[in-house]
């Protein structure tokens, strides 16, 4: 592909981009992990193991919020960050057409916004966003990897920091990086990505679990509290339901869904699930959920959606099978 692509604000790929995506009826923002947090290496942020990545230079995006503002996006690379799958044009363009938006995912760091000058002296944000190594090198040599990655870019730092920011951006073809690359401390220990989706097809169930399994083995349902008085410093508990398949003997996997009223996006969630528990925290305190399981998970593979029509977030946990 013609290196010059690089240094041209975006046009028929990102068209076509778009119409994919709204076919498709998903969020781009849905594809990426973010790794956020504090500490340092040999560390741990709330029982948490954490380490310091010093990311190096890859190539550098100018663009413009929604207000005409300076934005600086430096897309950086480190091998502590996981690598992305690798993917034809053809099987990524297939994926978007498709309902199944897990195939994909982005790892990714994005760093805090920090003020810099830039080079007419003038002042401007960056953000830094570090990826694997070998993902780097595609996204600067792939137009349609590119202009899908830095959709996800906008669209996550969009969310997390309330900013809005123009679609039109220039790949600096000179210029590595604006500023000076800021250290991120990200997790040693992977954990779910909360995807957003717009549509579910199937309704939930609300409840709250009790400490045994019902006889039927189908479905951990209420026995709802009704707390008047909730102390200061502790967030309410959600509602939720958890429910095993097969429903009769040692199940395959587990399936718990969360009822968040009060959360417009997955990224005002913290999620960790681990051999046996769930602890679930959000943004401002206002959910906090800790519980303990009947069954050891297989926790690389559970997977995390949820709906922004319905305010449900559904986890898949696969369970480990009898010793």
């Amino acid at each position: 592909m013609d290196s010059s692509l690089l240094d041209s604000e975006t046009g028929g790929t990102e068209a076509l981009l778009e119409k994919l995506l709204l076919e498709s009826g998903m969020d781009p923002s849905q594809l990426a992990e973010m790794a956020m947090g504090g500490g340092g290496e040999g560390q741990s942020v709330g029982g948490v193991p954490v380490t310091r990545i010093t990311p190096t230079p890859g190539f550098c995006v100018k663009l413009k919020s929604a207000g005409d503002e300076k934005i600086f996006f430096n897309i950086c690379q480190s091998d502590k960050v996981p690598p992305t799958k690798d993917l034809t044009d053809d099987e990524l363009l297939k994926i978007l057409e498709s309902d199944d938006m897990s195939q994909f995912r982005i790892p990714m760091c994005i760093g805090e916004p920090h003020a810099e000058l830039d080079k007419s002296g003038g002042g401007c944000t960056v953000y830094d966003v570090i990826v694997h190594t070998d993902f780097i090198k595609k996204l600067q040599t792939n137009n349609l990897f590119q202009t899908f990655f830095l959709s996800i870019v906008c669209e996550g730092i969009e969310e997390k920091y309330e900013a809005e920011l123009k679609r039109e951006w220039v790949v600096l073809k000179n210029r590595r990086c604006v500023g000076q690359l800021q250290e991120q401390t990200v997790r040693t220990k992977s954990k779910p990505v909360i995807m957003d989706m717009d549509h579910r097809t199937e309704a939930a169930t609300s409840s709250e679990m009790d400490n045994q399994w019902k006889t039927s083995g189908l479905i951990q349902e209420v026995k709802e509290s009704e707390r008047k008085e909730i102390e200061k410093k502790q967030a309410p508990e959600p509602k939720f339901s958890l429910v095993k398949e097969p429903a009769e003997g040692h199940p395959e996997f587990l399936v718990a869904e969360i009822h968040l009223p009060l959360v417009k996006t997955a990224q005002a969630v913290s999620l960790d699930v681990g051999e046996d528990r769930i602890l679930l925290e959000t943004r401002s305190n206002v959910y906090h959920l800790d519980i303990y399981l009947p069954y050891n998970l297989v926790q690389e593979e559970v997977g995390a959606q949820f709906d922004r029509s319905t305010k449900i977030l559904t986890l898949t946990m696969p369970v480990q099978a009898e010793s």
